[in-house]
């Protein structure tokens, strides 16, 4: 009896340290797959609809607020505000990439990225994705690499925990 008691704690504990390694276990995954260039590798550690989601929100927020409540009063104003919003969707939509994660994760614009070429910077942080990141628990289920982007800001790389599996889910863009 005593020796299932023990290979039971054996199993959860190995099991715990499997779920706590996670994160760590993706962002690796994750720079290989965005050093290789490797699409189908990336897509499978990045929730893409999540990620665009989430930035489609955050960039139309920060338009909103850049308009102002006057903007929303007047009907011209508010439907440039929802081309806009459109505009903000497809051009999310075609950022949010790999290569464009990439260039992100490199802490460089993703305009940069596509000047530079597929060969990019050969600086140490070019090379490297999510180069000196912070890394952090926010809750169980959660978990954040935060790098400084080109101009210093923070840019935070959330990673959410669905079972057993850590996929990429959000980026929180410096205010």
């Amino acid at each position: 009896m005593k020796k299932w008691i023990a290979l039971l704690l054996v199993v959860l504990l190995a099991l715990g340290a499997y779920v706590a390694a996670g994160p760590y276990l993706t962002v690796r995954a994750i720079r290989a797959a965005v050093q290789a260039q490797d699409a189908a590798s990336l897509a499978e550690q990045v929730d893409f609809p999540a990620l665009r989601s989430s930035l489609k929100a955050q960039l139309n927020d920060r338009m909103v607020r850049a308009a102002g409540p006057d903007a929303q009063a007047n009907p011209f104003a508010a439907f440039g505000l929802s081309i806009a919003g459109g505009v903000i969707g497809g051009v999310v939509d075609g950022m949010v990439t790999p290569l464009g994660l990439g260039a992100l994760m490199e802490g460089r614009k993703v305009y940069r990225r596509f000047d530079d070429g597929l060969s990019g910077d050969t600086s140490a942080a070019a090379a490297e994705p999510l180069h000196d990141a912070r890394y952090r628990y926010e809750s169980p289920s959660r978990f954040t690499a935060t790098i400084a982007d080109a101009d210093g800001d923070p840019l935070v790389f959330v990673i959410t925990r669905d079972g057993l599996q850590w996929r990429l889910s959000d980026i929180r863009l410096p205010r």
